[in-house]
């Protein structure tokens, strides 16, 4: 079945049910195009025909200690996109136990995170907004091993769900990475613990006026709650990989934010970045001090938030590893950090390569991985090291925009289990083949993932 498209105007009459009204709200300064040399063309929609309804699938009963939520696309874009539930477990790895769907398609699931408590999943969309559809969709983790739909919603001003991270009181900040209508400015968004909608940041003056004057396209998402900070990265302008394009929009810069009042302290630079993709706290660290990507450069900087520039300006970057010219224009380099914030890995989406540095010592940063060496991955992007320190989990597969987008990585839709070896290496074991696991709706596109370890039921671990 062909899709239709239609510009920017109206969606037909049966068109499925939304939290908020179908029409996307004129907004001035927030839904218009904010170029300064010319406006690029409003995003052209999708008709929000019903998807298909998912093919019977056999689960399991099993109950591991170790389980892998995978937030996917169905590969045909037409069936309900799903959260898929398997066993991470040595005896019963790659075992599925479960399929939620939720009640859209083509949403292209991007990033998934967890509450602290472990009872609810967020995932996010980042083209729902072409079908004018929600954008944040919230699971039912009270069974583990059997998740739920809750529901699903969407901010009013902002668009294109990237990184999520949970509030200990209940809640999550997430960054919308586009305004409305996929343009700059996005937002940060704020939910309350029953996951409403409660703010999209920043709302004072100052802070508007910061994020009119410049693109601001917040991807990255790092809070440190005991010292009272935010960092957002910028990353892309959303509308830019669609066509037609003007060329894609990048961006050089990071904000740090006052937690508390959660205003813009000051907007940091990484020059010619090309696209700050990720930004992320290292634990343990005494200066609170960031690891940021730098996607045009292929490079990580280091982040101190609380240190001044020669303007006194609060917040300053400095170059800390090159990743080597294969790292250079990869279209996206995505991190994690293991808890004792000794090592970090970076995925390099169009190289086909998983970097390790042992960042122990921020002066004498050491490459763990042979930057030559080929990899068993196609198109790695999202990462996350697993609770218990000893594997990290890999999805292959970012961004596949169709004929609509100029954005079209190569993938193999892989979910790799890979061994962290005692000198923080990484040894290649495992994976999970989705598009032979789900043939019967096209394959599937699993972009991200979270694990729960429940290993020992006093301290269970949700990541």
């Amino acid at each position: 079945m062909g899709l239709k498209f239609i510009l920017f105007s109206r969606v037909t009459s049966n068109a499925l049910s939304i939290s908020l009204p179908p029409l996307i709200p004129s907004i001035p300064g927030v839904t218009v195009p904010l170029l300064p040399n010319a406006a690029p063309p409003l995003p052209i929609l999708q008709v929000p025909t019903p998807p298909l309804e998912s093919p019977p699938f056999e689960g399991s009963n099993i109950k591991p200690k170790k389980i892998g939520y995978f937030w996917t696309a169905a590969g045909d874009n037409q069936h309900k996109d799903f959260l898929a539930t398997y066993s991470l477990d040595d005896d019963t790895f790659g075992t599925l136990l479960w399929i939620t769907d939720v009640p859209s398609s083509g949403n292209s699931p991007h990033h998934l995170g967890p509450s602290l408590d472990g009872k609810t999943l967020i995932g996010g969309g980042l083209l729902s907004l072409l079908k004018t559809q929600d954008t944040a969709f919230y699971f039912d983790t009270s069974d583990p091993y059997h998740p739920t739909f809750k529901k699903s919603n969407r901010a009013l001003l902002s668009s294109i769900v990237d990184e999520i991270r949970a509030k200990p009181d209940g809640g999550f900040f997430i960054t919308y990475m586009g305004s409305a209508v996929g343009t700059s400015p996005g937002r940060l968004v704020e939910t309350d613990a029953n996951f409403n909608v409660i703010h999209e940041w920043p709302e004072d003056v100052s802070g508007l006026l910061n994020i009119l004057g410049e693109q601001f396209s917040p991807h990255g998402l790092t809070i440190d709650f005991e010292r009272d900070v935010i960092l957002t990265s910028d990353f892309v302008v959303p509308i830019s990989i669609l066509k037609p394009t003007l060329g894609i929009a990048k961006a050089n810069t990071l904000r740090l934010w006052d937690l508390p009042t959660r205003e813009i302290i000051s907007t940091i630079t990484i020059p010619n970045g090309g696209g700050i993709q990720d930004v992320k706290f290292i634990p343990g660290n005494p200066e609170s001090a960031a690891l940021a990507t730098a996607v045009h450069l292929g490079q990580v900087w280091v982040i101190y938030p609380f240190r001044k520039d020669g303007n006194g300006k609060q917040g300053v970057a400095e170059p800390l590893y090159d990743l080597g010219p294969k790292a250079r224009d990869t279209v996206a380099i995505y991190s994690d950090i293991t808890q004792d914030g000794k090592y970090a890995y970076f995925t390099l989406t169009t190289a086909n390569h998983i970097a390790a540095l042992d960042i122990s010592d921020l002066d004498n940063v050491k490459r763990l991985d042979n930057p030559d060496e080929d990899q068993d991955t196609i198109g790695p992007h999202y990462i996350k090291v697993t609770p218990d320190q000893k594997h990290i989990v890999v999805t292959d597969y970012f961004v596949q925009t169709g004929e609509i987008g100029v954005i079209n990585t190569p993938a193999d839709f892989q979910a790799l289990y890979i061994d962290i070896l005692p000198d923080g290496g990484l040894s290649f074991n495992r994976t999970i083949d989705f598009p032979r696991e789900f043939a019967n709706r096209g394959g599937a596109k699993p972009h991200s993932a979270v694990v729960f370890d429940l290993t020992d039921p006093n301290d269970p671990k949700y990541y």
